[in-house]
């Protein structure tokens, strides 16, 4: 783990309104890097071109600006980041621990389907992989380019891999906080084959993301919950490439009246939404529970 000084990120999607779910996680990892004296960073992660707009992303300037944070400039843009992206992936396929993919998603459905399956098995990325490509191709040669999908071998690359461990602040859905120590072969189940480069990307949000954390020399993550089963793949993907392992910080998520957790299609919650309708920066800390009437964080 980093001795670096106190470094966060807020590395939003420019592929909708940020929502109050969003100022949540923002306020809370703003004011852990204020109370540590360390630095707040605003990562833009646009790997998905065709999702990704410039009017989104200039509204999540406005928005964050408006709640009253800051964060130094340059902004990083994770497209500018994909020739690192494509490095790890040279580093794992020299080492025969991911393989190449032609599944279309309806041919794993199809396979997940199928009676000798067995009952489908959910993971951080949704049903995880039945493996149909695992032994199918070579992993020989030059990394493969092109109109497929690159996948980790879980098994391989956990198989020699003793108890790994981080540190949580917050806390897991379950209430699990603390030093973490877990068998990364737990994973061959529980995560499956997960993607690590999508066919129209050339990278993935698991792969990027500890990429680009390294490379920022990020020391501490906040972010929702929902996320909490994927920092198990994080943390397996920091010690197979070499990265410092951040403190994680998990936060309870916002959800509507429903108990269903915000996404970006709840516009009526967005905060530009709160704006137009005259609400301040402290309204919506208060929304979130981030402050009490008296002005007080609650953090």
């Amino acid at each position: 783990m980093s001795s670096a000084r106190h470094s966060e990120r807020f590395a939003p999607s420019p592929t909708g309104p940020l929502h109050l779910g969003h100022a949540f996680s923002a306020l809370t990892g703003w004011q852990n890097a204020q109370v540590d004296g360390g630095t707040f960073l605003l990562r833009i992660e646009d790997i998905d071109r065709s999702r990704a707009r410039p009017e989104w992303e200039s509204q999540i300037f406005e928005d964050l600006k408006w709640l009253g944070l800051d964060w130094p400039q340059p902004v990083l843009r994770q497209s500018e980041r994909l020739p690192a992206h494509q490095e790890a992936l040279e580093n794992l396929w020299k080492r025969r621990i991911i393989y190449p993919c032609t599944c279309r998603r309806r041919d794993i459905q199809a396979a997940l389907s199928a009676p000798q399956e067995g009952v489908w098995t959910t993971g951080p990325d949704g049903p995880v992989y039945p493996g149909t490509c695992r032994h199918r191709h070579s992993r020989t040669g030059p990394l493969p380019e092109g109109d497929i999908t690159l996948r980790l071998d879980m098994a391989a690359a956990t198989s020699a891999t003793g108890l790994l461990d981080f540190t949580e602040t917050g806390q897991s859905p379950r209430g699990v906080t603390g030093d973490i120590s877990f068998a990364p072969t737990n994973l061959v189940s529980s995560a499956g084959d997960i993607v690590l480069a999508r066919r129209d990307l050339g990278t993935s949000y698991h792969l990027a993301v500890v990429v680009d954390d390294a490379y920022q020399q990020i020391t501490h993550v906040t972010r929702g919950q929902d996320l909490f089963e994927a920092t198990y793949i994080h943390v397996l993907l920091q010690h197979l490439l070499g990265l410092p392992v951040p403190v994680f910080h998990h936060h309870r998520l916002i959800r509507d009246e429903a108990g269903k957790r915000l996404a970006k299609r709840d516009d009526a919650r967005a905060i530009a939404h709160y704006r137009a309708e005259g609400a301040t920066p402290g309204d919506i800390r208060r929304m979130i529970g981030l402050e009490t009437s008296a002005g007080h964080a609650k953090l």
